[in-house]
């Protein structure tokens, strides 16, 4: 699944490691989500809508 976790965490200014503890996850679940080697469970990709204070349509693009 195509994700914009990247783009997102960028304009806050964080690395991975810093999104990963805000999140209670490894730097390397980011890491592989942003990669799109890992779709995120239902309720880690609340905590991103949430976190970044968007949508998770805005996050996530089913449409590959």
């Amino acid at each position: 699944m195509k994700n914009h976790v990247k783009q997102y965490r960028t304009e806050q200014g964080w690395s991975q490691a810093t999104l990963g503890d805000k999140l209670n996850v490894s730097r390397q679940t980011i890491n592989a989500i942003e990669t799109g080697r890992y779709d995120p469970s239902l309720p880690l990709a609340f905590k991103l809508a949430r976190l970044f204070e968007c949508r998770i349509e805005d996050l996530f693009d089913d449409k590959v």
